[in-house]
């Protein structure tokens, strides 16, 4: 088992900068494809971004490509994902997850154990 921990939201103003972190424990992080997911208030969860297991390859949505950035330490077991120009629309409860597949995964029900979600406000 996987215990993940997120954090690094908060309330900033459209075009500023945000890191989340990803702090795992338990198993051998790196043992597991990573991914960050996001839910808007009122509507459900959807892939953000995702990372392999050794970081070196990266996949995204389309709403977030070029502005957000993942990366990972398997070292300290720690993921991260840099969002840089928020808009109001990255509005969300922002959650780490890991995956035992080794493919790209995009659905929540692909991803086994989850972080308790951290909050990103973005205000216009």
């Amino acid at each position: 088992q996987v215990q993940l921990v997120d954090s690094g939201g908060g309330l900033v103003q459209a075009g500023d900068s945000l890191r989340l972190s990803c702090a795992a424990s338990g198993r051998p992080f790196s043992g597991y494809r990573m991914g960050w997911f996001r839910q808007p208030p009122g509507k459900g969860r959807t892939f953000v971004a995702g990372i392999d297991r050794l970081g070196a390859k990266t996949h995204y949505a389309d709403s977030v490509k070029g502005r957000f950035d993942i990366s990972r330490d398997n070292d300290k077991e720690m993921a991260y994902l840099q969002m840089n120009n928020l808009t109001p629309e990255d509005t969300a409860i922002y959650s780490c997850a890991v995956s035992t597949y080794y493919s790209e995964r995009f659905q929540p029900m692909d991803y086994i154990y989850w972080g308790q979600g951290t909050q990103v406000t973005v205000s216009s």
